[in-house]
């Protein structure tokens, strides 16, 4: 695992298993921590990511699948789209990271979590509460008066309707909506309070989310990034640890319960 500490647009490795002392000596103080997710957390247990060369925009119209129009235009084939995907999230697990970050949860006085992923593999990794910045693909809700369908979707028995009338459709932010007030506040707030910032398998392109430990830096907090490669967050962190989630937060982890 290669660790980098540095700050101020410029960084320098180190190679070494142990975790910076400057890190650790943050755990020690940390009142609320911030754990902030992206794709390449869940990627590590099989989910198929969006972007890069394999990713699924490369081989899908994201126009057609994940965009209110499209589905006005052909709901059964966006319908038919995220049931695959269920299909596959189904089929995996959670994976160390995932259940690295559930322990946070009980390890500081104050935690928060906010991911980008749909998945739901945070909650069934055991942590309690989630700001979901893009909602959450195994849940339902209906297009007009956004109440949340919990029936099982048979699109063989034809296409889901609310009690009103309204269509129903996968609760998760398509391209051209606004993501959800409440969350995003939220994440924000969070960003401004923390003392110490983790951002996860995040490429740090993708805004709102983004901003995040930007917000973070600047009202203070000693930020982390834990990635597979440098990203154009990695120059302005307190510390870079290169390597996947699921091998680095365990590790951090025992830090944590070493102190």
């Amino acid at each position: 695992m290669v660790l980098a500490c540095g700050g101020s647009g410029s960084y320098f490795y180190f190679m070494m298993v142990e975790i910076p002392q400057i890190l650790a000596d943050k755990i020690k103080t940390a009142q609320h921590v911030v754990v902030s997710t992206g794709a390449g957390v869940s990627a590590e247990s099989g989910v198929p990511t969006f972007r890069g060369e394999d990713g699924i925009w490369k081989k899908m119209n994201p126009e057609e699948l994940a965009s209110i129009d499209g589905f006005m235009r052909n709901p059964d084939l966006v319908w038919e789209w995220y049931q695959h995907r269920r299909k596959i999230v189904s089929e995996v697990q959670p994976n160390p990271g995932h259940f690295a970050i559930a322990e946070m949860e009980n390890l500081f006085p104050r935690f928060t979590l906010i991911t980008q992923n749909v998945d739901n593999l945070h909650y069934r990794a055991g942590s309690s509460e989630v700001l979901e910045l893009h909602g959450n693909i195994t849940r339902n809700k209906c297009l007009d008066c956004n109440t949340f369908y919990d029936e099982e979707i048979d699109l063989e028995a034809g296409l889901p309707t609310c009690s009103c009338g309204g269509r129903i459709r996968p609760d998760v932010v398509w391209f051209g909506e606004m993501l959800p007030t409440r969350v995003l506040e939220a994440a924000f707030r969070a960003a401004e309070d923390a003392d110490l910032f983790f951002t996860v398998g995040t490429s740090a392109l993708i805004q709102p989310a983004a901003s995040l430990p930007q917000i973070a830096l600047r009202s203070g907090a000693f930020v982390v990034e834990v990635n597979i490669e440098p990203t154009p967050m990695t120059g302005h962190v307190g510390a870079f640890l290169q390597g996947k989630s699921g091998e680095v937060l365990p590790r951090v982890i025992e830090i944590i319960r070493g102190q």
